[in-house]
């Protein structure tokens, strides 16, 4: 589940590390080359959408990373391919994530949730994807420990109420 500071909520399934990770929401509308977005440093601290409808065919081959380890805080996919087409694959992107610890959700509607954060601008969200015994409650963002970065266009503040 993906719940943004306005209140949105987009429902979604793990399909990396479980567990429950905030940081400021932005979108990447690139065809390929999703490694190198999930471990791109310039990602550092934010959940990323990733807009093409299905993330991993390629998988992943440690090569093609851009630091040793992930840099965002979680991803959020329409699909994630859990069985990568590729010679080059090492492994599936769901399984690298997992192992490096990243929470990522699937089956979100991303086209929607794209032209949300176009409409109503940058916004703290957290990602939540529960182990299975984990009860499912509706995380607020505004708890998030990790405050947005700076920005004169920014219009949201530690002190905006839900």
């Amino acid at each position: 589940m993906l719940v943004l500071e306005d209140g949105a909520v987009f429902a979604g399934t793990s399909c990396g590390a479980p567990g429950e990770d905030f940081g400021e929401i932005c979108f990447n509308t690139s065809m390929e080359g999703y490694l190198e977005i999930v471990t791109d440093p310039s990602y550092a601290g934010q959940i990323v959408v990733l807009t093409y409808p299905q993330v991993g065919n390629y998988g992943v081959n440690a090569d093609d990373a851009q630091a040793e380890h992930p840099a965002l805080r979680a991803l959020v996919v329409r699909d994630m391919c859990p069985t990568p087409s590729s010679w080059r694959s090492q492994k599936s992107l769901g399984d690298y994530l997992a192992r490096e610890g990243v929470v990522a959700i699937e089956g979100v509607a991303t086209r929607a949730l794209v032209r949300h954060i176009r409409d109503h601008g940058a916004q703290r969200a957290v990602a939540t994807a529960p182990t299975p015994t984990a009860s499912r409650t509706c995380p607020s963002p505004i708890a998030s420990p990790f405050p947005l970065p700076s920005s004169p266009a920014s219009k949201w503040s530690s002190t905006t109420a839900a």
